[in-house]
């Protein structure tokens, strides 16, 4: 079925790209999601053995009363690992979900070649990683702040969700620019930070909706596994299983592990969109991109 092509590159409002984020995703997920596991295959199977890690640590600690080195190693080494991976899956998908938008734009149909969006984000492997690092340093500055907030009642909390989702739309729209505008990092954030400011407010709200919205759906999907476990060990519990050392167990609970893994990769992938969404609009409001565009289309037509 042909889906009409949404025109990201428009002027909107909080509630109007509420609406196109939905329809986007709704138009799309399944050309995402087939990226998505395209080229998180390796992770995939990552977050799996590092499930099995987390898992097996924490059942051998329970079976043992929490006595057992062998088995805190292997918790740690799973959560050491769950960090590093998260971090380069994060950036793995940020990076694909703006190429995604980015190639959907300047493609006339509603069809988004993956090999072209791959491309677009390995082209870009030097600036991208130049950017994940800059984004920590700021981020530390961030977690400081947010000490020194955390000191001020009620008011250092709203002040520091408001800079949380300002910091949020910043870094996705600099990131949007650094790879459709082709400009470095330091000049991608300075560009992010022009057009960020110029609806600041628009940014807050946008991320403030979407990151509700988007966080309730995936608890829903996460509940799936969550659900079938809980069943699983309210059985196992009332027929009186050894769940610590059980094989069945370790089995169902490094399977749902890895599902909640996924889903909070998956999410963070989408998260990207909105802020896709709002560098379209706060690029069209500020250098009339579209407009032009159609100014020189209709002189054109005069002129034939």
């Amino acid at each position: 079925m042909q889906h009409n092509k949404i025109e990201l590159r428009q002027r909107r409002d909080v509630g109007e790209m509420i609406t196109i984020y939905f329809d986007f995703f709704k138009q799309n997920y399944k050309q995402f999601t087939n990226i998505f596991i395209s080229y998180n295959g390796v992770f995939i199977l990552a977050f799996l053995f590092i499930s099995y890690l987390l898992v097996s640590g924490f059942m051998g600690l329970a079976s043992s009363n929490g006595e057992s080195t062998s088995d805190t190693m292997l918790l740690g080494i799973g959560a050491l690992l769950f960090m590093v991976v998260f971090m380069v899956v994060a950036a793995l998908n940020y990076s694909l979900a703006s190429a995604f938008m980015i190639r959907y734009v300047k493609s006339e149909t509603t069809q988004v070649d993956k090999k072209i969006v791959w491309n677009l984000v390995y082209n870009k492997l030097g600036v991208i990683i130049a950017f994940i690092l800059f984004l920590v340093l700021i981020y530390f500055v961030f977690m400081v702040l947010s000490i020194v907030l955390a000191f001020i009642p009620i008011i250092g909390t709203l002040v520091q969700y408001i800079i949380s989702f300002a910091m949020t739309s910043w870094f996705g729209i600099s990131f949007m620019v650094m790879l459709r505008e082709n400009k470095g990092v330091i000049d991608s954030f300075s560009e992010g930070w022009m057009l960020v400011k110029t609806s600041f407010w628009t940014c807050v709200g946008a991320n403030l909706v979407i990151g509700m919205i988007a966080g309730i759906l995936i608890l829903l999907i996460l509940s799936i596994p969550g659900i079938l476990i809980g069943i699983y060990t309210f059985h196992a519990v009332n027929t009186g299983d050894d769940i610590a050392n059980s094989v069945v167990a370790k089995i169902i609970y490094t399977l749902g592990t890895t599902f909640f893994l996924l889903g909070i990769a998956y999410s963070q992938a989408l998260s990207q969109f909105i802020n896709g969404i709002l560098y379209f609009s706060l690029h069209e409001k500020t250098y009339n991109e579209l407009t032009r565009e159609k100014i020189k289309q209709i002189g054109q037509e005069q002129d034939l």
